[in-house]
């Protein structure tokens, strides 16, 4: 089946993950203004992490920030795209691509490639049970709850501080070393609490988000190496 090429790079997902058995993450949130103008474009997360015994690889990617469970969708103008590559260690300069790229038509089926246009997969990923290709492949797409934490008003109180020292001082990579009266021990602390002082509270708690998880016979994946690497991006379709 033909997949369009994608030009134009419209969310990236900073979510560089390498796995061996621990679980990975990284946080986007917000983006340029092509991805706030089309919030279905817009990464949140990418998540990523293996199976106790190693022969699945679990992939997130979340996008739509604040979605709205009945009427937020995926875009059929965009690829979705888990970018990985293999390698034998952390040393080794060959390395081996393997990207998953996903698209959605207007009533939301999904098609996805993996790793070349042999390896294919679509129709109706929206049930809790996914949508499988055998035992190798398992693809779930639809709205979830947003599952980071994220501490704002915590964030927000440390930068205050900060901005409020009449002193900061930086060490060689610009790190903050000291500060008056806001020592950075001080607030290391404020950042796992309230602004008062008391238990932080999850600004995502209340949010929703739309996923893709897939579950990946790991030796798709692995064939540069064991050390495997994980990132996300939205593209626009030619």
């Amino acid at each position: 089946m033909k997949r369009d090429s994608f030009l134009l790079a419209l969310g990236f997902g900073v979510a560089s993950s390498l796995l061996l058995a621990a679980p990975a993450s990284a946080a986007d949130h917000r983006d340029g203004a092509a991805t706030l103008t089309d919030p279905s474009t817009d990464i949140n997360d990418v998540y990523t992490w293996m199976s106790a015994d190693r022969s699945k690889v679990y992939l997130i990617m979340t996008v739509f920030p604040a979605a709205n469970k009945t009427t937020s969708k995926f875009s059929n103008s965009a690829y979705y795209v888990f970018h990985t590559t293999s390698r034998a260690n952390y040393l080794s300069a060959a390395v081996t691509p393997y990207d998953i790229i996903c698209s959605f038509d207007s009533t939301q089926k999904i098609s996805c490639w993996f790793g070349d246009s042999t390896t294919f997969l679509t129709g109706d990923a929206s049930p809790t049970t996914g949508l499988s290709m055998g035992t190798s492949i398992k693809v779930f797409a639809g709205p979830r709850k947003d599952h980071f934490f994220f501490n704002l008003a915590g964030f927000n109180e440390v930068r205050k501080k900060v901005k409020a020292n009449t002193t900061n001082t930086l060490n060689a990579d610009n790190c903050l070393t000291a500060g008056v009266p806001n020592t950075p021990a001080m607030l290391a602390t404020q950042l796992g609490q309230s602004p008062a002082g008391g238990t932080a509270v999850d600004f995502f708690a209340s949010l929703n988000t739309l996923a893709i998880v897939m579950e990946v016979d790991t030796t798709l994946l692995n064939k540069g190496g064991s050390l495997i690497s994980v990132w996300g991006g939205t593209y626009r379709k030619n």
